[in-house]
């Protein structure tokens, strides 16, 4: 890697770790190839996505940004999952830990706050932010559904009287 590819991946790195809500970093012990490509894919499907990169140079691209506090953390064979939804590169490191023994949580950062690999837990096991809009869009719709509902129960009866009347008539 000549320094022009190294200056490059530097403000790659920076220019994400700029727009990302988190940074989960992870040390991967022997993963195989096959492993990483299910985690990446994993990580995608999620909005997210999992980079290993050179220590030296992610610690030159934190400088600057929310995450200056990760680089302490960047010590041996680690990667870094990022996503702009603070809890779907959690939620799928978490998943994908619980799979295998040679990848492990070892910390990583929502903006500013440094979190420990237990934090990361816990912002796992909070809801998406689609899971969220779900359910904010749920709570507004079921009061017009509940009035639509109110509002034609009365037709509905005042129909099934008249048809009832007109069927005794006839019969």
């Amino acid at each position: 890697m000549d320094r022009a590819q190294k200056a490059e991946a530097v403000a790659e790195l920076n220019a994400t770790f700029n727009e990302v809500g988190v940074v989960v970093v992870t040390r991967n012990l022997g993963m195989t190839v096959a492993q990483s490509t299910v985690l990446r894919n994993k990580m995608r499907e999620a909005g997210a996505t999992y980079k290993v990169s050179k220590n030296k140079l992610a610690k030159i691209a934190l400088n600057g940004t929310d995450y200056g506090s990760l680089g302490e953390l960047l010590v041996g064979p680690v990667g870094l999952a990022t996503s702009v939804d603070p809890v779907a590169a959690a939620k799928v490191a978490i998943d994908f830990a619980k799979t295998t023994d040679k990848f492990e949580i070892v910390g990583g950062a929502m903006g500013a706050q440094a979190l420990d690999a237990e934090g990361i837990k816990a912002l796992a096991s909070l809801p998406s932010l689609d899971e969220l809009r779900g359910k904010l869009v749920g709570l507004l719709v079921a009061p017009a559904t509940k009035l639509a509902t109110i509002t034609q129960a009365p037709a509905a009866q005042i129909a099934r009287v008249l048809s009832a009347h007109a069927e005794k008539n006839a019969a």
